[in-house]
């Protein structure tokens, strides 16, 4: 009764006149008029004769019909009702559906299950600070074109996780000021931070597909340098994959030269700093000064790109890096892969600077590289008037074979 009375309120039904009077109905001659008066013909009217073949009995009843003859003015509009004029609920319904099987679909894409229950991915990349807010963690996962033609990532792409993740850690920790890296006291002194030494120890390259993670932290080296560490693992295993233990010193942006930590400086960073030892054990050899007598390779014409210069108009380090292997002999390129890699850097190179690498290989002679077992090496990076840029020194065991056929199988745990 109650839902009645509220359709009828919003829904007012259009009901027939029941006056008998004004009613006149005739069978037989198919006329039918409910207005008690006959219709003028119009364009509009419409007539229909039925002849269909109608049912000869209804309830044991003989009924027939002849011909009907309707116009349609006079034919009476279904009454209006709460069901009949509802929006059409199916077309909104599988509106609905489609929004909600495109929304699960992208959630679906965006993997937020942790590959390890003790271990949670982060899935955006963007890294976290963890351990007492002393070490900034970051993953990454390695794309198609960070491999090389043995499907591992390249060395390239490892530091370039590392200086990343550096920076990150920085920005994190709310200390990145108006430069590449640089605190606020940092920028108003016009100081940047500029890489001294470099060692990388990798136990195993990753590969396509690959989640790595990588964490960093800062030290106190001597009284005018930071220490910067990095642990790379294998998010899937845990398994430790690449060790990096670098220095960096402070240089004033203007000048181009070396400055000491101010005070300022110090106060800003100095709460970060970790008391824990390098993660990689310092190799204190002196590194070999090579020249075109000591040299059995030798590249030259190497210049830098506009490209390979960062915000600070200072040659990206990993770059040196690249320029470095530049001269590795191709047989060593080709069964080996490098393992550990020592680098001092002595200078910048300018935009326009034309550089020499050059690499010796100490050991075993030259003649038979691809068949020898761990190699070390000797390089010098420089520009074409001699002044030294990069000394370094790197080893290489022979790789395992990739499917290209080279030397030996690839480990199970890794195809």
């Amino acid at each position: 009764m109650v839902a009645t009375a509220a359709t009828s309120a919003f829904f007012p039904a259009i009901s027939l006149s029941s006056d008998a009077g004004s009613k006149s109905t005739k069978f037989g001659s198919g006329s039918v008029n409910p207005g008690g008066s006959r219709p003028k013909s119009s364009s509009r009217g419409l007539q229909v004769k039925a002849n269909a073949q109608a049912p000869s009995k209804i309830n044991g009843t003989s009924v027939g019909l002849e011909g009907v003859k309707l116009d349609d003015d006079l034919t009476s509009p279904p009454p209006r009702t709460f069901i009949n004029v509802l929006p059409d609920w199916s077309m909104l319904l599988a509106a609905i559906t489609t929004i909600f099987l495109a929304a699960e679909k992208q959630w679906m894409m965006l993997d937020w299950k942790p590959r390890r229950p003790d271990m949670l991915i982060d899935s955006f990349g963007l890294g976290r600070i963890v351990q007492d807010g002393l070490v900034f963690r970051q993953n990454f996962s390695i794309r198609s074109y960070e491999i090389g033609a043995d499907r591992t990532a390249s060395i390239e792409t490892l530091m370039n996780h590392l200086q990343e993740t550096a920076l990150n850690h920085v920005k994190t920790a709310g200390l990145l000021g108006d430069g590449f890296g640089s605190t606020p006291e940092m920028c108003k002194k016009n100081l940047i931070w500029v890489v001294a030494k470099m060692q990388v120890v990798v136990d195993r390259y990753p590969t396509w597909g690959d989640v790595v993670q990588v964490d960093t932290w800062v030290g106190a080296s001597g009284k005018n340098g930071m220490r910067r560490d990095w642990l790379v693992r294998d998010c899937k295993t845990g398994e430790t994959l690449t060790r990096a233990s670098s220095v960096w010193v402070m240089m004033n942006k203007q000048t181009r030269k070396l400055s000491k930590i101010p005070g300022e400086v110090r106060g800003e960073i100095e709460p970060y700093f970790a008391n824990s030892p390098p993660i990689v054990e310092e190799d204190g050899r002196k590194l070999t000064k090579l020249d075109d007598d000591s040299a059995d390779y030798i590249r030259t014409g190497l210049t830098p790109r506009w490209s390979d210069l960062d915000v600070n108009q200072h040659v990206n380090n990993v770059k040196y890096i690249g320029w470095v292997l530049e001269s590795a002999p191709l047989p060593i390129l080709e069964s080996h892969e490098l393992s550990t890699m020592t680098l001092e850097y002595r200078r910048e190179c300018g935009r326009d600077s034309v550089l020499q690498s050059l690499t010796a290989v100490s050991g075993a002679g030259i003649s038979n590289l691809a068949d020898a077992g761990d190699i070390e090496c000797h390089h010098l990076l420089r520009l074409e008037n001699g002044a030294e840029i990069v000394r370094g020194r790197t080893e290489w065991r022979p790789k395992h074979a990739t499917n290209f056929g080279m030397v030996g199988q690839i480990p199970a745990g890794n195809t």
